[in-house]
């Protein structure tokens, strides 16, 4: 199987040394079985387990949840890896993790991006997505983890690039998420996010509050997001607000002489 190369590299990035044993038959790693997995946040992430949404995601759910909550006239997925890897800065060789990576469809992105010497990890809990994800790769750079995408299991300063795109609204911390993504970036290292984002509008923020409530997803304040990554010590932070959404870019500082 070709991804065995790819897992065989994830895995001497793993921060504890027992599962580095752990098998992977499907594809993929599975680093919390059945018992540990993540508690569900709502309807939204329920529908990521079932065997239905991974066959219709890239197609037609995430297109259709991002023109609704972007706008009608947003751009496709094309403009959404385009914005991905113009926040991440990405080159050759480098090593990228992207943060509940659903089927893979940023993360096999990634991968030509980084090149053979380079390594694309994707993380998610979702069997079935895993299982698309990896039925739908072959490049050799690539490799699937099932995991906690809130406590990220790799050791600190394992990669150069961390992408969360569409899911930090569904973690039940997404703020421990964001001590862990920063904590696995190297010095320099970038960190690309497509989040929820509340309007400034009464009326609208009584609509918004009302679809998180329902969908178990989080609608963050304009600047609750950025105002974070600087508490966490990351600087270039830049944002952009689309309808009920915001791409948020930053960086962790260089490394002093």
């Amino acid at each position: 199987m070709a991804r065995a190369a790819g897992i065989e590299r994830a895995v001497a990035l793993l921060a504890h040394p027992a599962d580095r044993r752990a098998p992977a038959p499907r594809g993929w790693l599975d680093l919390i079985g059945a018992r540990d997995a993540p508690a569900s946040t709502g309807l939204a992430q329920d529908l990521m387990l079932t065997r239905v949404l991974p066959v219709v995601y890239e197609r037609w759910w995430r297109p259709a949840w991002s023109r609704l909550l972007r706008g009608v006239t947003a751009a496709g997925m094309g403009d959404e890896h385009r914005i991905a890897r113009l926040l991440l800065g990405l080159c050759p060789g480098d090593g990228v993790l992207d943060v509940a990576c659903g089927p893979g469809n940023f993360t096999r992105d990634f991968a030509r991006v980084v090149g053979p010497t380079g390594l694309a990890v994707g993380i998610d809990a979702s069997p079935t997505m895993l299982d698309r994800a990896a039925r739908d790769t072959r490049a050799t750079n690539v490799a699937y983890l099932r995991g906690d995408a809130v406590r990220l299991p790799f050791r600190d300063a394992s990669f150069d690039a961390v992408c969360c795109f569409a899911a930090l609204h569904l973690f039940a911390d997404p703020f421990m998420a964001l001590d862990h993504m920063t904590r696995v970036l190297t010095p320099g290292g970038r960190i690309a996010l497509f989040t929820s984002c509340r309007t400034s509008s009464a009326p609208l923020r009584t609509v918004d509050g009302f679809v998180g409530a329902r969908s178990g997803m989080r609608m963050f304040e304009r600047d609750e997001i950025t105002t974070a990554l600087e508490d966490r010590g990351l600087v270039d932070v830049h944002q952009r607000v689309a309808g009920l959404t915001q791409f948020v870019g930053a960086r962790t500082p260089d490394r002093g002489p």
